[in-house]
């Protein structure tokens, strides 16, 4: 163990965690010690009595009771296996470069190697102690010694950490950068083989997962007693031993970075910033790319890849990550790999399962997909299905609004049918900004009317405002719609959805258990994550299931402000509560059976551990629904393609050009119920809404 002061004040601190262990050990023996002194004394001659007979007589067997609990707790502490990261693991023989390098590293730090390297779906990087009997593999057959004539005992030595590796790194940093980066993770080694502090360790992890055990449901009553007694015992250990090993993992992570000052440290500086744009990078694409393939039973096999993608298109629209794309010239990390599509593969199904919760293997619902064919295969598919959906849910309706039955095409698969069906009559439009006014203005204001606009004229005005259609073209928009294609452009660069929250993937898919010791982890102190989905002003996070029609998406109570305070459209309301009805019910009938918990990962866990967005609201349902309508119209009768965008996702290509400006039109029709901005966007890009689409 180095002279660093952080790696004395862990070692402490691990005293300390064992001081607890001791005391616990110590209370369970002063029963077995009390009856011990009872029963000598009586023996000898020296404790007699009626009152000393008594004390024996109950002591004996209480001391037996809690010599017995006492052996069961640490029978389950000593044998329960503690949680494991789920991870792909990576052989020496498919990655000789990347262990060597590694081990150089180690060598220059002067700290043990690691045992083993593996990667995990994330922008993170860790020690991960797998020594536990449970995590390591099957002992080796017991050899024949030549020298005593016997067979010698099979002895478990001690390991060093499993060093754990986030895939988007190895394909978007160069090799100098990783190593960099790597360089305090792996210096945790030698805190690491302290004995003290890995016994500390050991005692913690058991402690955790014994209250993992204890937790677990679908046991006997007795059973149960038995388990809530143990699990009582380690939570109260637990609580006792959370602060000295927390500051025992400080103290662990400051002797590591102190020790990495002397390896690389100016190119450290530089690589923290590989790290911040990795996982932006990373979260746009699970979020925006890759969820939308997991929902239509396809996931991207080239994830990894498909970071670097995105990061290049970043670094062509946003001026701050010039400089990054420079870097692509540098040799990548993923050459240390001898088979990087492989890798690239398993990860990206780890990552499908966890952040969605797929099958293990791939299969005829779950099938991989290149990111070729994704524009076909998902974006296609995904749009005609939605579609298909709208016009079911349409179909079982029953709107004051419904077409005549007399009417050839009246449930026909159209545009023109989603658009009648939306939009709100003109006189609701323009009388609901009004309803907060007074009914009795006053004098001033009626004399400012007065001269601004003469009575005729106003008269005129107003029949021949009455007199036009709802749904007529607009061919003159308001300057509101006119400066809407600027705001689409602004939300085009910053590659946020105008109706999307902005969601990320909540933590690295590190074990979940309470309490457990933290590890050493790439991103410096300073970094910080955005784990929670960006809202409007005024807003709360959204929470829970999709809102219904009588519930507001602020998360106030009373009245339906179900699309944020506008002009209530009571038909897109209602549209909007029986598409999330109908996609509940899909979902709760899943095609393919669920799978079955790897033990070996999950412990038990129900999938997916890490969910990547919060339930859409049912707002954000509808316009995704119109919005796929509108892009099924465009490909069958404007000649449009369905396009990747690399940060965000799903796109209509129209005469190769990405179509920016379609979502806010969108949300003017589903919010107030006005179709004008969308039928001018129509007529501009040559699309005929009035013919029917082809669905799934």
């Amino acid at each position: 163990m180095g002279v660093e002061a952080g790696a004395q004040a862990a070692r402490s601190r691990a005293l300390a965690v064992l001081r607890i262990r001791s005391r616990a050990l110590a209370v369970a023996l002063l029963p077995a010690a009390a009856a011990v002194i009872l029963l000598a004394g009586g023996s000898t001659g020296h404790l007699v009595g009626p009152f000393w007979h008594a004390a024996r007589w109950v002591m004996t067997p209480v001391a037996a009771l809690v010599l017995l609990a006492a052996g069961a707790i640490a029978l389950v502490v000593a044998r329960a296996r503690p949680a494991v990261s789920p991870t792909v693991p990576i052989a020496e023989e498919s990655a000789p470069d990347l262990y060597r390098m590694v081990r150089d590293l180690a060598d220059r730090l002067d700290v043990p190697a690691p045992s083993a390297i593996a990667l995990t779906p994330d922008c993170d990087s860790w020690l991960e102690d797998r020594t536990h009997p449970a995590h390591g593999p099957p002992p080796a057959e017991d050899r024949h010694d030549e020298i005593e004539g016997a067979h010698a005992p099979h002895r478990r030595g001690p390991a060093a950490p499993v060093l754990v590796i986030g895939s988007p790194f190895l394909w978007w940093m160069r090799v100098g950068e990783l190593r960099a980066v790597l360089a305090p993770v792996v210096a945790g080694t030698g805190p690491s083989a302290h004995p003290d502090i890995a016994a500390a360790r050991r005692f913690v992890r058991g402690l955790d997962a014994a209250v993992a055990v204890a937790s677990t449901p679908g046991r006997c009553p007795l059973t149960r007693a038995v388990c809530a007694g143990i699990g009582a015992v380690a939570r109260l250990l637990l609580r006792g031993c959370r602060e000295h090993a927390a500051l025992m993992e400080r103290g662990v992570a400051a002797a590591a970075a102190e020790r990495a000052q002397a390896v690389d440290y100016g190119l450290r500086i530089v690589a923290q910033e590989q790290v911040g744009l990795a996982y932006a990078g990373w979260d746009r694409l699970l979020t925006r790319v890759a969820l939308p393939a997991w929902r239509m039973g396809r996931w991207p096999s080239r994830l990894d890849a498909g970071v670097v993608a995105a990061l290049t298109e970043l670094s062509r629209r946003d001026r701050l990550a010039e400089g990054f794309a420079s870097r692509l010239g540098e040799r990548p990390a993923c050459d240390l790999l001898e088979e990087p599509g492989a890798i690239d593969e398993a990860a990206s199904l780890l990552a499908a399962r966890l952040f969605h919760g797929g099958p293990a293997e791939p299969g005829p619902d779950w099938a991989p997909v290149d990111w070729q064919e994704y524009p076909e295969e998902v974006v296609d598919r995904k749009w005609r299905t939605d579609a298909a959906r709208l016009h079911k849910v349409l179909n079982t309706l029953s709107t004051a609004r419904k077409p005549t039955p007399t009417t050839p095409d009246a449930d026909a698969p159209t545009l023109s049918r989603i658009l009648d069906h939306l939009t709100t009559p003109q006189e609701e439009r323009t009388a609901a900004p009004t309803e907060g006014l007074s009914a009795a203005p006053t004098e001033e204001h009626l004399a400012e009317a007065t001269e601004e606009h003469p009575a005729e004229p106003a008269a005129e005005r107003t029949a021949e405002s009455a007199n036009r259609p709802a749904t007529a073209p607009a061919d003159g928009l308001s300057a509101e719609s006119a400066n809407q294609p600027a705001t689409a452009s602004a939300q085009e660069f910053s590659g946020e959805s105008a109706h999307e929250p902005r969601a990320t993937h909540s933590n690295a898919p590190r074990a979940t258990h309470a309490n457990e010791p933290g590890a050493t982890r790439s991103n410096e102190p300073g970094a910080t994550r955005s784990n929670e989905p960006a809202v409007a002003d005024g807003e709360s996070a959204p929470q829970g299931p999709p809102a219904p029609d009588d519930e507001t998406v602020t998360g106030g109570a009373g009245g339906n402000e179900s699309f944020e305070g506008e002009a209530e459209n009571e038909r897109a309301t209602t549209l909007a509560a029986a598409l999330t009805t109908e996609l509940a019910r899909e979902e709760a009938t899943p095609r393919t059976p669920p799978p079955a918990p790897d033990p070996a990962l999950w412990d038990d866990t129900p999938l997916p551990l890490f969910p990547l967005q919060p339930p859409r609201t049912a707002r954000e349902l509808l316009t995704d629904h119109v919005t796929a309508m509108v892009c099924c119209a465009a490909m069958d009768t404007a000649g449009a393609t369905p396009g990747l965008d690399w940060l965000d996702g799903p796109s209509l290509l129209i005469n190769g050009e990405r179509a920016a400006d379609l979502t806010p039109r969108v949300l003017s029709l589903v919010e107030d119920g006005d179709p004008a901005p969308l039928r001018a966007w129509l007529v501009d890009t040559g699309i005929r809404p009035e013919k029917p689409v082809r669905l799934v």
